[in-house]
């Protein structure tokens, strides 16, 4: 396989993963997480593992334990994907700058 190949594997990965994101929503806001911005990086080894760097809106956020479990579980559900491991940061910290202007309208923000 040529790196071409890969490559475009890859971004059709890498967009596949993001359609998964965005179905997963913060139950306090109407909007899905990628738009919330809580998705810092999403990182695909050769092998088909998926690391995923998120954020929650508050370190107190009562789904801290159960949103990083639906978002390695809906993101292990894609047949390519070998594993995925989601680990949580609070640095830099969740504010609304982060969300995309679709999350800010639809929030009444803009």
């Amino acid at each position: 396989m040529s790196d071409e190949n890969i490559a475009e594997d890859s971004a059709e990965l890498g967009e596949k993963i993001v359609k998964i994101l965005k179905t997963i929503y913060d139950p306090e806001i109407p909007v899905d997480i990628y738009e919330l911005g809580l998705i810092y990086d999403v990182l695909v080894n050769e092998d088909n593992e998926v690391k995923i760097l998120m954020t929650l809106t508050s370190p107190n956020c009562p789904v801290a334990e159960s949103l990083p479990a639906e978002v390695e579980e809906k993101v292990k559900s894609l047949d390519a994907i070998k594993d995925a491991e989601v680990e949580i940061t609070f640095d830099p910290p969740w504010t609304q700058d982060l969300m995309s202007e679709e999350a800010k309208l639809e929030l009444g923000l803009l």
